[in-house]
């Protein structure tokens, strides 16, 4: 079988984890090219050791390689800035771009809630590590009932946190709050970053806030259920990903101030759904501390598998 070959943009941990995924999980692709800025970069050297093409010279280096025409897929692990040049040169030739910053050119695509309707997109965003973990349960929430407002809060250790992630903080927030009402399906939505500094690190962990019109038990039980089937959805891409208990759903009391939090226009909610998780990395290159990085990783190969899946389909 043919399979559909790629570039990594980003020669960090991201990209370098991309490649050893790549490399050992992936079914339908194969590594064209690893591309970076800085000539003495793990990743460059790791990617020269096995045999492929590098370039320290950024897109414009990529561009230059001969093998350059058969990369049909390119993962862009750089920053938002930088995605936006990137995208510049290469979208015109037809390449297919998988964003892994949160520049958002393309629509926002988390594998488990909409990868379907964005198959054929030429440039789709990832979202963030945060939104990655979270909006596959406000969705799963708000499939049962109304999600007037959803708070995330993903807290990661400060070890995971690179330069590209702290330079990007805003756009953290930003970029994962908008895909929690575009992809997430509430009505407004808050995103929080927490870097953790404990020693040893710990584990990404994630918590969902959301506020919804759920009066009955059984829209109780039905929205557990939307969560459960969603985890498991996830899972199937990120195995470290999990509830760590049970999801609470509790009733909103009458002096509780959540006017604060809606839009306008809407009813009060009746009930606060809490979901707590973990996400435990794979750990092919980065430590299994680092669910945050594995876990954009893992849905990144998860889109790339699913565009050259199409090729070979019958």
């Amino acid at each position: 079988m043919t399979k559909t070959k790629v570039a990594i943009i980003g020669s960090g941990n991201i990209g370098t984890d991309l490649m050893i995924k790549v490399m050992r999980a992936s079914q339908h692709l194969e590594m064209g090219a690893m591309v970076g800025i800085d000539p003495g970069s793990d990743g460059l050297a790791r990617a020269g050791r096995l045999g492929f093409a590098t370039t320290a010279e950024g897109v414009d280096g990529l561009m230059r390689l001969p093998g350059f025409d058969d990369i049909e897929i390119v993962f862009d692990a750089t920053s938002a800035k930088a995605h936006e040049y990137n995208a510049g040169r290469l979208q015109p030739l037809g390449k297919r771009l998988i964003d892994l910053t949160p520049a958002a050119i393309g629509p926002y695509v988390v594998p488990a809630v909409n990868l379907d309707e964005h198959l054929n997109a030429p440039n789709v965003n990832m979202v963030t590590c945060g939104g990655q973990a979270t909006i596959p349960v406000v969705a799963a929430i708000s499939r049962i009932a109304p999600v007037h407002y959803a708070e995330i809060v993903a807290s990661i250790a400060s070890r995971s946190a690179g330069p590209g992630t702290r330079a990007n903080i805003d756009e953290f927030t930003e970029t994962t709050s908008s895909a929690i009402v575009q992809v997430g399906g509430a009505r407004r939505g808050k995103a929080i970053i927490i870097l953790n500094p404990a020693e040893p690190p710990l584990i990404m962990r994630d918590t969902v806030f959301a506020l919804v019109d759920a009066p009955t038990a059984a829209l109780h039980e039905e929205i557990r259920q939307s969560i459960g089937k969603m985890i498991a959805d996830v899972a199937a891409y990120v195995p470290g990903y999990r509830l760590k208990q049970r999801v609470q759903i509790a009733r909103i009391a009458e002096d509780e101030p959540v006017h604060t939090l809606l839009p306008g226009g809407v009813s009060r909610p009746t009930h606060q759904v809490s979901v707590f998780l973990e996400v435990e990395g794979a750990a092919h290159y980065l430590p299994a501390y680092a669910g945050n990085l594995d876990i954009m990783t893992s849905a990144g190969i998860q889109v790339a598998e699913r565009i050259a899946a199409q090729k070979v389909q019958p």
